[in-house]
């Protein structure tokens, strides 16, 4: 049987200065909450998030330790446990927000997902990257439900460095990639059903957002406006990215992703950086050479990675891009979703090609 589907997050809810109203968005959920705050914001973050508890919501604050690893998410669990929490409350970037969503499912409470950046996906989905504590990427951790909650302050994310939101960019771009790969492949995305029409759909209107807005986004987060160009790109990069992979599909750029997180040149470049590399280098592997043209040109314009040394790889061996193409190509992993059998030296040979 051929079963097709869609999930999204329970609510998803975005405006400025969203976060004072913190409180009365989560009293249907919870009453007493563990809260995760992104270790470089903690200080700034935390006053607010007491602010919008305001008197319906206890909160614990623990300050997030920087990895989604392992560690990091039992350590956050023995504070949920000890505090007798029946909410979870993840103020911060991917890691935070992931670590959140892990902790969440371990002690059989709601999630509630606050982003403080546009750089990734990660808010709406039921899914958590684990990284090993070296920074490489050791699994992807599928959750049985996603975030009850996902509550976006834009004016925070317009305060945050414009660099995160095109990070964001470069994670959407590969939404409508992958999906259509999926789709090709004909496989089931990662919870097991094919997309449904609407995931498809969800996928091209990503891309189209991002392609009309995306250079003006990232103007207007230069000078900390909200605008409706914003506005358009964090939903973008959020909801409809978020929406569009999860029912979509994942295939080779987040393949290619995870193999370049096995170097450690490339550890101080941000997510959507690499599956940027990743959907270009994906295009040139399935001989999709004028879109990989018109979707470079887009790249730069939105300040994106085009070039292996973009993402810190200054010094191309064959020994690293090896490494790369292996756990890229991992068996029973991601890069199977894509409509052609891909190698490893196939992986190799198309990220030379933007060295």
């Amino acid at each position: 049987m051929r079963v097709t589907g869609a999930r999204f997050p329970g609510r998803y809810i975005q405006a400025p200065e969203l976060l004072s109203r913190l409180g009365s968005e989560v009293c249907s959920l919870g009453s007493h909450a563990l809260c995760l705050l992104d270790g470089t914001l903690a200080s700034r973050l935390e006053p607010l998030v007491y602010k919008g508890a305001g008197s319906s919501l206890k909160v614990v604050c623990r300050t997030h330790g920087g990895e989604c690893s392992e560690t990091e998410i039992a350590a956050s669990v023995k504070a949920g446990r000890d505090e007798g929490v029946d909410l979870v409350i993840g103020v911060g970037g991917g890691k935070t927000l992931d670590t959140s969503k892990a902790t969440a499912h371990e002690l059989g409470v709601p999630v509630v997902i606050v982003p403080t950046i546009a750089a990734s996906d990660a808010p709406c989905s039921a899914l958590a990257v684990i990284y090993n504590e070296d920074g490489s990427v050791a699994y992807d951790r599928f959750l049985s439900r996603n975030p009850e909650l996902v509550l976006v302050d834009t004016q925070i994310v317009a305060q945050a460095p414009a660099r995160f939101l095109a990070a964001g960019i470069g994670d959407a771009l590969a939404t409508w990639y992958e999906a259509q790969s999926s789709l090709r492949a004909d496989v089931p995305n990662c919870w097991g059903t094919h997309g449904a029409i609407v995931a498809h759909e969800i996928a091209r209107l990503c891309r189209d957002v991002i392609f009309e807005h995306g250079a003006a986004a990232l103007t207007d987060c230069d000078s900390n406006t909200v605008t409706p160009a914003l506005e358009a790109v964090i939903e973008a990069n959020i909801l409809l990215s978020g929406a569009g992979f999860e029912s979509g599909g994942v295939a080779g750029a987040h393949a290619i992703h995870h193999g370049l997180c096995e170097l450690e040149d490339v550890h101080h470049h941000l997510h959507g950086e690499k599956v940027a590399i990743g959907v270009l280098a994906m295009l040139l592997i399935l001989g999709e050479d004028d879109e990989f043209e018109h979707v470079r040109d887009f790249c730069k314009s939105v300040r994106l990675p085009v070039r292996l040394a973009d993402v810190g790889i200054v010094e191309v061996t064959d020994e690293k891009l090896d490494r790369v193409g292996r756990r890229a190509c991992k068996p029973g992993d991601i890069m199977k979703n894509e409509p052609i059998e891909v190698t490893p030296g196939m992986v190799a040979d198309a990220l030379k090609r933007l060295g």
